[in-house]
């Protein structure tokens, strides 16, 4: 627990006690067993030891049919007993049929401890996989949520019974040596040529497979991207010229795809092979031995049975190789993500968010970039004020503005609200007090109501007000649904304008204490002017602090106090209005 002193001119008050979001320190990797899918697979122990105690009847009743045909050769067919035969053969149906009700309960198991796992992971990988992406804007973000669906399809599937089932191998070679040590030694060479084979052809395989894969995805990749813009492409007759791009990767893929299909090809054909050959050379061996008297004729068929059994488990590690492979890199990413972004505590007490905002060598990078962003910012804005941001393009005011609200990855320095670091604050508590309206509007497949509310618990009168102040509450009434309209993924059945007046609701909803507003009016008429022009007056009467990029001078009779951007560094912070919390070290123009 930590203690968050907040007033609104940042002076020491009146303490309120809350989690922080990083109170605890983040902790390092150890391995496979000290991280924290290690501590949540420890919580599995009694679904891990029944599935091992079916495991158990499974694989000891698979020597069933092995016991049958060695009763049925050297006992049956020498009596000519029919009551013997019938007993032998009412026992393997019994025992065949326990076998399959364990192999049902064991599989069972997997896939309730499956659910179970996925649940309990589930709101930390989605919470950590977010704060992953806004801390180091990774090129794959739903990597995380496919790694847990790797994780948990392997943890359900083969994965774990294999694990169950390998050590039977030793104990089925075991059974051949005791039938005839020639046996013994000769399955222990399958075992081993199956092992090798098997290693070397799934490293040769998961290679070409890879590049496969990035190759399409590349291919796919470019494809979407060109089809997002599709009206642009059409319009001014780029279709052609891309194609011819997009076709050179695409065979590319092809002829890659094609060299790994041979090689597949090839490999099976020499796994049936090896297979058919150690199953012909056990049968003569087990002939041979018989000949000579050593063995039972029942041993011919019984070593076949029991060397099938023992090659088994490796044969479906070998086929598992990969997803072995895929499971423990994701298990080694999961453990690093969840270990390096701690879960934010499930109900942090409420604080009220006053609003001040210090900026203390606030240096901004990009990847690809070699000089920074934003180069060594200073400032400190107080609760309650509108401060316009302005400056050319490229000179970092967009980034500047994400930074006020701890979204943007690659930044150093610190960003203070009242009075303690952004990264700090637990996100349930500052994110609805928060409100962004970005440049791009980025609208969510949904009613009209949920967009504007957030997708949260909002109450209608709260999602109208927003509405109304926004200007948009007849509009949206207009809609065939009213706020229970479908807007659609990115609310492509909305003009931009209506877009970013919608934005502007879901940004003022509640009453939020931080509004930052990326150019509001870029796509407005001169009603949406007014009614933006209204809520940043309403939001300064209420003691928000907002933050608006603006270009056109009229939106500048709002503000009061002006920064100017220049090649990422602070040319002019001045007030523009009399302020009775200005200093003269506040309203100079700073270098």
């Amino acid at each position: 627990m930590n203690t968050i002193t907040t007033t609104a001119s940042g002076a020491p008050g009146a303490a309120i006690t809350a989690p922080r979001a990083s109170a605890a320190k983040p902790e390092t990797p150890r391995g496979l067993t000290g991280g924290p899918i290690a501590r949540v697979l420890k919580g599995f122990k009694r679904e891990l030891f029944w599935i091992a105690v079916f495991s158990f009847f499974v694989n000891l009743l698979t020597l069933t049919p092995t016991l049958y045909m060695l009763q049925l050769f050297d006992r049956v067919m020498l009596s000519g007993n029919g009551m013997t035969l019938l007993a032998l053969t009412g026992l393997m149906i019994f025992l065949s049929l326990v076998m399959a009700f364990s192999e049902w309960v064991r599989s069972r198991l997997l896939v309730r401890a499956g659910g179970r796992f996925d649940a309990v992971l589930n709101r930390e990988v989605f919470g950590a996989a977010f704060q992953a992406q806004l801390r180091e804007a990774q090129r794959s973000p739903q990597q995380p949520m496919v790694d847990l669906n790797t994780l948990r399809t392997y943890l359900t599937g083969n994965g774990v019974l294999v694990m169950a089932d390998a050590p039977w191998t030793l104990v089925f070679v075991a059974a051949l040596f005791l039938m005839h040590p020639s046996l013994g030694w000769l399955s222990v060479g399958f075992v081993a040529v199956q092992f090798v084979l098997g290693y070397v052809v799934q490293k040769l395989q998961t290679r070409t497979q890879a590049k496969t894969r990035e190759l399409a995805m590349d291919s796919a990749q470019y494809l979407q991207a060109k089809l997002r813009n599709a009206e642009t492409v059409e319009s001014m007759g780029m279709q052609g010229n891309l194609r011819v791009q997009w076709q050179a990767l695409h065979d590319r893929q092809m002829a890659h795809h094609a060299r790994s299909h041979e090689l597949t090809r090839r490999i099976a054909a020499l796994m049936k092979w090896v297979q058919y050959t150690q199953q012909g050379l056990m049968l003569a061996l087990g002939a041979l031995l018989a000949i000579q008297g050593r063995v039972t004729p029942g041993a011919i068929v019984a070593s076949n049975t029991l060397m099938g059994n023992a090659l088994r488990p490796v044969g479906l590690i070998v086929q598992i190789w990969t997803q072995t492979t895929e499971a423990l890199a994701s298990y080694r990413r999961l453990d690093r993500l969840l270990s390096l972004q701690p879960a934010q505590p499930a109900n942090p007490p409420a604080i009220e968010v006053k609003g001040q905002i210090t900026l203390r060598g606030l240096v901004a990078t990009a990847p690809g970039r070699t000089t920074p962003i934003l180069k060594g910012i200073d400032a400190e804005f107080h609760a309650g004020e509108v401060v316009g941001i302005i400056g050319p393009s490229g000179a970092g005011k967009s980034t500047l503005a994400r930074c006020l609200l701890g979204i943007w990855p690659g930044r150093t320095g610190q960003v203070l609200i009242d009075g303690h670091p952004v990264e700090e604050w637990p996100r349930q508590i500052l994110g609805p007090q928060v409100g962004y309206l970005p440049q791009d509007i980025e609208l969510f497949e949904g009613s009209m109501a949920e967009n504007i509310g957030r997708f949260g618990n909002a109450k209608p009168p709260e999602v109208i007000a927003a509405a109304t102040r926004a200007g948009i509450h007849e509009m949206v009434l207009r809609m065939p649904q009213g706020y229970d309209t479908p807007i659609g993924e990115g609310g492509t059945a909305l003009s931009g304008g209506q877009r970013q007046r919608v934005g502007l609701a879901r940004a003022i909803l509640g009453g939020p204490s931080i509004v930052v507003l990326d150019e509001p009016n870029a796509n407005l008429d001169d009603a949406g002017e007014a009614a933006l022009s209204k809520v940043v007056r309403e939001l300064k009467a209420g003691g928000a602090t907002v933050f608006m990029i603006v270009h056109q001078p009229s939106m500048l009779a709002l503000v009061d106090r002006l920064l100017v951007l220049e090649a990422g560094r602070i040319s002019q912070l001045a007030y523009l209005k009399d302020d009775p919390r200005s200093s003269a070290a506040s309203s100079k123009v700073q270098p």
